[in-house]
């Protein structure tokens, strides 16, 4: 059976990694054994995809990202160029940790920018937009658009990545595709 997907010629995929339909994997990465990749994902030049890593459908992955054991990535999510996930709260060179990772979860749509990093442990929600460079030390509630170093939170997006401004009753519409928000307890939902 023929594979339904794109591997660069300087690309590794190892026996045992579960790939999609219609998957790009470009010049020097490394797909591992035992990851899962949903179709369609995009992963760009220089990544590296560990054992254990899920993936979902439509992935975007820039150059330079390694996805280490204990990621998972829900739909649509796009991650940065250079962004960085941890998956050990306290390494050691001279202490093996392995077993002892910690796990971070993606949730589906989510952006990370460009140099971003990803403290293991804590997730991400959905649609939410990490700023480029931001270090995050903390769960990223859905929705939510956090910047800086820690990374605090500015305010809220919409599932199309423009900013929400909700009204006095807790409403807001995002201008490009007219989907309304309802931000009720610190929590945002998508009403229509």
């Amino acid at each position: 059976m023929e594979d339904k997907y794109f591997v660069h010629e300087t690309a590794i995929v190892d026996q045992g990694a579960h790939i999609g339909d219609d998957v790009k994997i470009w010049h020097f990465s490394h797909i591992m054994s035992n990851c899962v990749i949903g179709e369609k994902c995009n992963i760009g030049q220089n990544v590296v995809i560990s054992p254990g890593v899920k993936l979902g459908k439509n992935v975007k992955i820039q150059n330079n990202v390694s996805i280490y054991e204990g990621v998972t990535c829900d739909d649509d999510v796009f991650l940065g160029p250079s962004m960085v996930f941890t998956n050990v709260t306290n390494p050691r060179s001279a202490v093996n940790r392995r077993g002892q990772y910690s796990k971070t979860h993606v949730g589906r749509g989510a952006s990370i920018g460009a140099n971003a990093t990803i403290v293991c442990g804590h997730d991400i929600g959905n649609y939410a937009f990490i700023g480029a460079g931001a270090v995050v030390t903390k769960t990223i509630p859905a929705y939510a658009l956090v910047v800086g170093n820690p990374a605090k939170q500015l305010g809220w997006v919409s599932e199309y990545g423009h900013r929400l401004n909700f009204d006095q009753s807790g409403l807001a519409v995002c201008e490009e595709s007219q989907q309304e928000y309802k931000l009720e307890n610190n929590i945002v939902s998508r009403i229509k």
